[in-house]
């Protein structure tokens, strides 16, 4: 069966020949959605492609007085980065992830960094995220050296349809799942996310702004559970 037909890229004679590209969703902390997020906020990105679907989103708003679509590609040195701003519906998923893969093999993307989030309840030692790889990764650098996802936990939704998919089309992909609140927001999972994509690809960025608000809300969750404590039963 075949899905390129669905996703439409634009504009259509857009490469992005020997590029890596990026991207994460809204899932376990937000992790992924943020990482990319924070990506295309602190780095000197250019947007290259916008992508469309027969059933996006009717939602547009403005950044730097520019229109900004809900889907975009932006790229910055070797890197491509896939920002989605709105989650595609359920039922329509599979078929929209499968279709952008296909896509962006076909424009010549070199291999494919999906970053997303891991219930930090799973945790059982001292580091801060694991890896799955599909078989035509080859793992190299601080991923080298990164432990992978425990045999038989589940990774869901978009990731888990991209990794899938690309291991059906041997193609590399990797992705990286940091250790997050299930139950909130965690700036400090997509810090650990962006700091790790940074190392490993040779770019600077700055997390700290990630970094206080992580101590921010974790001082107010700290404030709100004394509070609920201190109250009469």
């Amino acid at each position: 069966m075949s899905y390129e037909d669905y996703v439409r890229i634009y504009p259509k004679n857009a490469s992005l020949k020997g590029k890596v590209l990026i991207s994460g969703f809204h899932g376990i902390g937000a992790t992924g959605y943020w990482t990319v997020k924070y990506l295309v906020q602190k780095l000197s990105v250019k947007r290259c492609c916008i992508v469309d679907y027969e059933d996006s989103a009717p939602v547009s708003t403005l950044i730097n007085g520019k229109i900004s679509t809900p889907y975009e590609i932006f790229t910055y040195e070797n890197l491509a980065i896939f920002k989605v701003d709105v989650p595609i519906q359920k039922d329509k998923e599979l078929k929209f992830y499968r279709s952008f893969a296909d896509k962006i093999i076909q424009k010549g993307v070199s291999e494919v960094f999906l970053v997303g989030g891991l219930d930090s309840t799973l945790k059982t030692d001292d580091t801060k995220y694991r890896i799955a790889a599909t078989s035509a990764y080859r793992l190299r650098g601080i991923m080298a050296e990164a432990k992978p996802l425990e045999d038989e936990h589940i990774i869901v939704g978009p990731v888990a349809i991209l990794l899938n998919y690309f291991e059906i089309k041997n193609f590399p992909a990797i992705a990286l799942l940091a250790y997050a609140s299930p139950e909130r927001v965690d700036p400090r999972a997509a810090s650990v996310a962006v700091e790790t994509l940074a190392k490993y690809y040779g770019f600077e960025i700055d997390v700290t702004p990630l970094i206080k608000g992580a101590e921010t809300l974790e001082a107010e969750l700290a404030k709100e559970s004394s509070q609920q404590e201190l109250r009469p039963p």
